[in-house]
């Protein structure tokens, strides 16, 4: 009654020329509208179509949505990867700040400001625009955000059909939600309101931040793309919430300045993968064998982190397993893209043509049809268009009235969609399906008539003799044509090419190829053009991608090569080609095991292995890089990754570098940024003074930082400390601290050891001062004492306990034990337990001239392999302990430098004690403590 009361008053107050007065009273009620326009949102997004939009009934959007995890973090910078790039490295497993829909605008922990934009990032088909429909439903359906009076969703595809038109923004409200306007609202200023903007990536306007024109007044008509500009930079209803979807490669669209949070949508993780196929077939032994294929080929199961990409793969599966129940299932990316091609062909057949299954399905019609969409799909993949309208259709030479026919029978390869006006757009469901279809035409150009289309000027081979030379160069200039390019958008079309290329392959698409090509001989030739520029110093994402070439081409000889290194311990870093570390790269990016810690000392530790290996790091969620001599260079690299969009890390320890205050001003600029997701950051030993301090502090406090944990013992942080005190972190450690702490290496935390006389071996014997203990045939007179080790084990303990961080170094002949241990270790009896290293009581140290280095504990034993030659070999042992932190550490001495032997990685339990056993005395195998 009240409404219907107020509505006549405003109308009444309206033709009597009152707009002020009806706009205050308006704003008085703001419940008027809402109803109405959430009673037609609800109308409008309560559906959604699943499979070919004409032939299929709407499926209610409640009853198949499922909870898409949306993560906080990144920037607002462009991220030029490929998108598949980006999921092939990403580890969605990983702890993170989950963020959901209903919460988006709401002030969370740690922020100080209300958050008025929000951009959010995924790849195609990861599910963004379901997402701003299911937020804008729930709004309508009461069910959530009821604080917020209006929520007006508008995509791109319809703003672009709208760029040649004036409007003010109360006009384009008003244009899309006519409630608006048969309500008489005109201002929007003392209501709660959420623009949502969806596919920027898919904008046609000319947004341009720098050069315009400043609008506040909301009635004010402009072109469309002014008043988005301004809407996004705030002069518009700067009290109005945004919400902006995009790919990734697009968000650089919007300046950084104006979004005030970034979040991202992650797609499935490896248990979404499951359940998406357990919901989506009830015949489980059918559910199991897809499931487990899936997991034995890498590629599949990356790409399954796209919701879409899912939908292809149980499309394909079903239909393989069931038709043939005995049929080698698709392995690769190729393999499984002809297979979704065939299944729509099939379809097409028997649905619309109503042919039998058994019928040939490449008939002329639907080959025109396939190779049409092919050089669609190239000439707009060379133009970076992933978005066509008619005119790209027409330049394709794709008759218009026929594309509703390929909408309609291959809606899920390539969909129509209808803007505003009933404006036709069209894409791919999924950019890979455009760069496949894009390899295709190329392969079938090719094939057919001997153009190749990747060369700039387009000739044909004349004979059969030049066929196969023209061929290893179409494959070859493809492979140097995707490695030229910057953001990696021919990765996938390469894969593809490379892979029609397999005679299975084109026996797969017999029907379709009048002819099929390629030797042996051509494929070997292209392996090894891959090899030898592997060999180059490429980055870690074009070396990624050419192993995927490879697994295409079915060649694993260099992945083999590693695996088999790793498996038995023999992997020697110090040796391995360019190509055999990109290897090593693609083979830990590709594990099944989740990248939780990445410990650089298992490799090397050095810088150089550090940079090889930094996609690792980027994906790895700790990263272990204390003691591994690393300088300002590697704080360059590591600054990027901290500061990276799509970095994992949450945890860096880089405590014992001699970093200096540079290398620390080089690594705050990267934790400067201003979503760093860094919530652990150990600094301890690193030589960094006040200088350096001060520029962290001042780097933290200016970004919109997670960080929970800052250690900078060992330092000497000086007036500095009040600053660091002022970053709210839960944890700072900064004692002890001093000008002591500032000697580089380990040998800062030097200590003085002393000999346990009452546990010394009567084989052993004592001289230099009791720093000098030998191996001897002559029983020594000590007297007997409860803690002697017994006759037949030549060792013994120092008397000071470890505590802290603790370095000591020993000078060695023959063969030798260099231990660590609890006091309670057994002294007497036939047992190996009293052995250092054989119990899970010590930890020990092998040096021997003829056999190189070991490590023992709890009686396992581990080579050091870069130890196996006597030239590796030195007569001194540096040992570092860090109670606290559990690590213990060996190294061999030349001349100043460390060489990383081993790092035990544990938890003390009790205090430890310096030890050593000596062993095959003949040449009198002694032990010095300097």
């Amino acid at each position: 009654m009240r409404d219907a009361v107020v509505k006549i008053i405003l109308h009444f107050l309206r033709k009597m020329k009152q707009g002020e007065l009806a706009d205050r009273l308006q704003n008085k009620f703001p419940t008027l509208c809402p109803h109405k326009l959430k009673s037609t949102l609800k109308k409008k997004l309560c559906t959604v179509f699943e499979g070919i939009p004409k032939a299929g009934n709407p499926t209610p959007l409640n009853q198949i949505y499922t909870e898409l995890h949306i993560t906080e973090g990144g920037t607002a910078d462009v991220n030029n990867e490929h998108e598949v790039r980006q999921i092939a490295t990403r580890k969605p497993d990983r702890p993170e700040k989950i963020i959901r829909q209903e919460d988006l605008f709401k002030i969370s922990p740690g922020r100080n400001k209300p958050i008025r934009t929000v951009l959010t990032e995924g790849v195609a088909g990861i599910g963004k625009t379901l997402l701003t429909q299911k937020f804008t439903l729930d709004w309508a359906e009461d069910k959530a955000n009821q604080d917020i009076q209006f929520i007006f969703p508008f995509s791109f595809r319809e703003l672009n059909v709208l760029k040649e038109k004036r409007f003010s923004l109360v006009e384009l409200v008003h244009h899309f939600f006519t409630e608006t306007k048969e309500a008489g609202i005109c201002s929007f200023e003392d209501v709660r309101i959420v623009f949502i903007f969806d596919g920027l990536d898919e904008c046609r306007l000319p947004l341009d931040f720098h050069n315009t024109e400043i609008i506040t007044d909301p009635t004010l008509s402009t072109s469309v793309d002014m008043i988005l500009t301004n809407l996004i930079k705030g002069n518009l209803l700067p009290s109005a919430h945004l919400w902006i979807t995009t790919r990734p490669a697009a968000a650089n669209q919007i300046p950084p300045s104006c979004v005030d949070m970034v979040t991202e949508v992650i797609g499935f993780t490896d248990q979404q993968k499951e359940e998406y196929f357990m919901n989506r077939f009830r015949d489980m032994k059918l559910t199991s064998k897809i499931i487990s294929h899936i997991k034995t080929s890498r590629s599949l199961h990356i790409m399954c982190h796209i919701p879409v990409f899912c939908w292809i793969t149980a499309t394909v599966l079903e239909d393989v397993l069931k038709t043939r129940e005995r049929g080698q299932l698709p392995k690769t990316l190729t393999e499984m893209y002809i297979h979704f091609l065939v299944v729509q062909v099939k379809v097409k057949k028997v649905k619309y043509d109503r042919g039998a299954e058994t019928d040939p399905h490449w008939s002329p019609e639907s080959r025109k049809m396939i190779e049409s969409l092919g050089k669609l799909a190239f000439d707009q993949l060379q133009k970076g268009n992933l978005i066509f309208y008619e005119s790209d259709l027409t330049e394709s030479n794709i008759d218009i009235k026929a594309a509703s026919v390929y909408s309609g029978v291959f809606t899920e390869i390539f969909k129509e969609e209808r803007g505003l006006y009933q404006d036709k757009v069209y894409c791919f469901v999924h950019l890979s399906v455009q760069e496949f279809l894009a390899a295709l035409h190329v392969h079938l150009t090719f094939v057919n008539s001997g153009v190749n289309l990747l060369k700039e000027q387009e000739t044909a081979y004349q004979n059969s003799e030049t066929r196969k030379s023209a061929e290893t160069h179409l494959y070859k200039s493809a492979v140097d044509k995707a490695l030229q390019t910057l953001n990696g958008h021919l990765d996938l079309f390469l894969r593809f090419l490379l892979g029609f290329s397999l005679q299975t392959n084109q026996n797969l698409l017999r029907g379709l190829l009048t002819q099929t090509g390629s030797c042996s001989q051509t494929n070997q030739e292209t392996v090894q053009h891959i090899k030898k520029k592997l060999s180059k110093n490429l980055s870690a994402e074009k070396s990624i991608n050419l192993f995927h070439c490879l697994n295409e081409l079915n060649d694993h000889s260099l992945v083999e090569e590693i695996q088999q290194s790793l498996r038995s311990g023999s992997l020697s870093t110090d040796k391995l080609s360019p190509a055999q570390w990109s290897a090593l790269v693609f083979i830990l990016l590709s594990s099944e095991k989740d990248l939780d810690v990445f410990d650089l000392k298992k490799y090397s530790a050095s810088e150089e292995a550090l940079l090889k290996l930094l996609p690792v790091v980027k994906a790895s969620s700790k990263a272990l890089l204390s003691s591994c001599n690393l300088s300002e260079r590697s704080c360059e690299a590591l600054s990027s990754v901290c500061s990276f969009q799509s970095s994992n890390l949450r945890e860096l320890d880089l405590s014992n570098n001699d970093l200096k205050d540079l290398g620390v001003k080089i690594l705050s600029s990267g934790l400067g940024s201003l979503h760093l997701t860094l919530e652990t950051l150990r600094l301890s030993g690193c030589l960094i003074t006040q200088v350096g301090c001060t520029s962290l502090a001042s780097s933290l406090s200016s970004s919109c930082s997670y960080l929970k944990e800052l250690d900078l013992r060992y330092n000497h942080p000086g007036g500095a400390v009040k600053l660091l005190q002022n970053l709210e972190l839960k944890t700072l450690r900064v004692e002890p601290a001093g000008v002591r702490w500032l000697t580089p290496g380990l040998r800062k935390y030097s200590c003085q050891l002393t000999i346990d006389t009452n546990t010394v071996n009567t084989k052993l014997k004592l001289s230099d001062n009791n720093r000098k203990v030998t191996r001897v045939e002559e029983d020594q007179s000590y007297p007997d004492h409860p803690d002697r080790f017994d006759y037949q084990y030549p060792q013994l303990l120092c008397k000071d306990e470890l505590t802290g961080r603790c370095y000591w170094e020993v000078e060695w002949r023959e063969l030798v034990n260099i231990s660590v241990s609890y006091r309670g270790i057994v002294r007497k009896g036939d047992s190996n337990d009293c052995l250092f290293g054989r119990n899970d009581q010590s930890w020990s140290l092998s040096c021997s001239h003829d056999y190189g280095y070991s490590v023992y504990q709890n009686k396992e034993n581990t080579s050091i392999s870069s130890s196996s030659s006597s030239s590796f070999i030195s007569n001194r042992v540096a040992v570092y302990v860090d109670c606290p932190a559990g690590t213990l550490s060996f190294y061999r001495v030349s001349s100043d430098t460390l060489i990383h032997l081993h790092t035990f990685n544990t938890t003390f339990t009790e205090p430890l004690y310096a030890g050593f056993g000596l062993w095959f005395g003949q040449s009198g195998a002694s032990v010095t403590l300097c």
